[in-house]
């Protein structure tokens, strides 16, 4: 069974210095970790111009390259849909010779062994692997007629698993669009609401627990950095457990309705944000901030604004790089500027996010069937028995 340096050359990628404008905002799409939201890599969150690209160490891959996460996003791949440029922390698998294998089985097959590669990862809070790891991945190669039937099996189940994935997005923007038109834009306030910061609205911002997490059912989950999605949703999939003693478990059990922020991550995902609404007790890790509000705010208005594009802007462009990670604390989030609209508005946001939220649960429940399905029929893809 070869391994994966056998078959592929690969390449790895920069970012353009942030300070230099004209390195920004032009017409070739930029790839990092938070863009990897299916396998078809058909968009960015941000572009660069043909100065960014001579100008740094990123590289533009063509349409149909494999990009594989080395640094967070762990298990993940994608392809190409467009001639796309690359961060440092993606890299791209250049087939050394297409007669030998197919390029969507290879890309089906790196995706089977997500798991495998996440389980490599190394670092103390963001997991990273080193080229190496990808190189020394087995892939088996049956014959060329074979990989395409698989391959072709796997993106029938695929197609099915994105259309439920497409619904739940079309939810989330619709609820940004009803939060632009309730509250409007937040740069030229047409509505006229009173201005104010983020803490005019709080009652207490608090730091998660510093208790070591395991994977042993013991304890109550922990809610990570990972928990929280870039969209300002939930993902449970991968939950972890800490032991606490009942009045530390007392001081850190989070309530319905509080506000969790992502304080440090990469750049690129610091201050993703979302409301818990849980039955289960759980408590939240160091890494997030708990916000509680006042009787001026409603969490679901707060975390409805850095969600938002203009949200998302300030968040980037406020946070500060240490080694390698960016961090805003609990004091710089509540010092954002935020609108103030009348709380019987905010409490409208809240009710039309829940019955959002509800028909989004559906839509997720019907995608968590299809993911099953696409998950056993590539487990016995690639153990020969599909």
């Amino acid at each position: 069974m070869p391994l994966l340096g056998d078959l592929v050359e690969i390449k790895g990628g920069g970012t353009p210095r942030k300070s230099v404008e004209e390195y920004w905002g032009g017409d070739i799409p930029w790839a990092s970790v938070k863009d990897f939201r299916t396998i078809e890599l058909s968009k960015t969150t941000d572009s660069i111009t043909k100065l960014g690209v001579e100008n740094s160490a990123t590289r533009v891959v063509p349409a149909g390259t494999i990009i594989v996460p080395t640094r967070m996003a762990l298990g993940k791949v994608a392809v190409a849909a467009m001639p796309v440029a690359i961060n440092q922390d993606l890299k791209a698998l250049l087939i050394r010779d297409e007669s030998r294998i197919y390029s969507r089985y290879l890309l089906r097959c790196i995706e089977a062994k997500g798991k495998e590669i996440e389980k490599k990862g190394k670092g103390a809070t963001v997991k990273g692997i080193s080229i190496d790891v990808l190189k020394e991945l087995y892939v088996p190669l049956p014959e060329m007629s074979e990989q395409k039937r698989i391959a072709t099996i796997l993106d029938k189940a695929d197609a099915l698993r994105r259309k439920r994935q497409q619904a739940i997005e079309l939810a989330d923007q619709f609820l940004r669009s009803v939060f632009m038109e309730m509250f409007g834009d937040p740069v030229s306030n047409p509505k006229g609401w009173p201005k104010g910061k983020i803490r005019d609205l709080v009652s207490e911002a608090k730091y998660g627990t510093s208790q070591k997490a395991h994977t042993e059912h013991r304890g109550v989950p922990v809610l990570r950095m990972g928990n929280i999605t870039y969209e300002g949703g939930w993902d449970f999939s991968d939950l972890k457990y800490v032991e606490l003693v009942d009045k530390e478990c007392q001081k850190h059990l989070l309530k319905k309705g509080d506000l969790l922020f992502n304080r440090t991550n990469s750049k690129e995902l610091v201050g993703k944000t979302a409301v818990f609404e849980e039955e289960k007790d759980m408590v939240a890790a160091g890494y997030l901030v708990r916000i509680r509000t006042n009787d001026l705010g409603n969490p679901y208005y707060i975390s409805g604004y850095l969600n938002s594009k203009h949200g998302k802007q300030t968040l980037f462009s406020m946070c500060k790089s240490i080694v390698g990670m960016a961090n805003i604390n609990a004091q710089e989030v509540q010092d954002i500027d935020i609108l103030i609209p009348p709380k019987s508005v905010q409490d409208r946001f809240e009710f039309l996010s829940k019955q959002m939220r509800v028909r989004t649960e559906k839509f997720s429940e019907a995608l968590r069937e299809t993911e099953h399905l696409f998950a056993s029929l590539s487990s016995r893809a690639f153990s020969g028995n599909l």
